[in-house]
């Protein structure tokens, strides 16, 4: 096994790329103009079939790109695979601990603003993990650091869109809300640095930050995304929501051949 890739340097192209891909992805928070602009009731046909096609890029990401290249840098199968597993129980804790903040939140005497600060500061550690995956991602290579971008990205919109609703319930202008939610999601940047600069120095950092990336986004395809699209009937809707998950895939498979 040669040397890791946190033991090669970085070079001012992995940066240019990276970095790109971070900001890309922390425009998205300004979706909130397509919600006002579109409606809500027309944009909720759209996100289920984006929410498919989020699920299809992250377990193929998980699959096809991170694991992959996880096992073929690590010298213990059994350890890449402890890691992984450590990620998808990180995001479920996290996820819980959340959860139950919000409910003890709504209990508090005024209810509305603390839970709408609580969702921007998960939200914003939200963004500087996927700011941490992605800069990981391009350790490894450009076409990885690329796929991860996309499947970051694709979760992001549905989840965004989210984001700024809660807002708006909370009271902010939208202005405000689109201004709160992008500076939460810039955050990403910050997680894409720390990567960068930490990641060629720290021994063994894509051996374990790989997997666990890989871990964490299995657990949001199959736990937070998949149960939503549930929630639609009827065949047609299914069929498209398969096609959608499919093409997910494919994105991560087409990616796959620039490598």
């Amino acid at each position: 096994m040669g040397p890791t890739c946190a033991q090669r340097p970085t070079d001012m192209n992995t940066w240019g790329y990276a970095l790109s891909s971070a900001a890309i992805i922390s425009l998205i928070s300004l979706i909130g103009v397509v919600t006002l602009m579109v409606g809500v009731r027309r944009l909720d046909r759209v996100v289920p079939l984006l929410i498919s096609l989020a699920v299809g890029a992250l377990f193929g990401d998980a699959l096809i790109h991170l694991l992959p290249h996880a096992f073929e840098d690590s010298s213990s199968p059994a350890m890449t695979s402890l890691y992984a597993l450590a990620g998808v129980l990180f995001f479920f804790v996290l996820e819980r601990f959340f959860h139950w903040h919000h409910q003890h939140q709504q209990r508090t005497i005024d209810p509305v603003h603390p839970v709408a600060y609580l969702n921007l500061v998960s939200d914003g550690w939200h963004n500087f993990l996927d700011g941490l995956l992605i800069g990981v991602s391009y350790l490894v290579s450009v076409p990885v650091g690329l796929a991860t971008s996309v499947a970051v990205a694709l979760h992001e919109i549905p989840q965004e869109q989210g984001d700024f609703g809660i807002l708006l319930h909370a009271g902010f202008t939208p202005r405000r809300a689109l201004l709160m939610n992008f500076l939460s999601a810039t955050l990403a940047i910050l997680g894409v640095v720390t990567s960068l600069t930490i990641g060629p120095s720290v021994a063994e950092y894509t051996v374990f930050m790989l997997p666990f990336a890989a871990g964490g986004f299995i657990y949001i395809a199959g736990s937070d995304l998949i149960p939503v699209l549930h929630r639609e009937r009827g065949i047609p809707r299914s069929i498209m929501q398969l096609a959608m998950l499919c093409s997910g895939v494919g994105m991560m498979f087409f990616l796959l051949i620039l490598e």
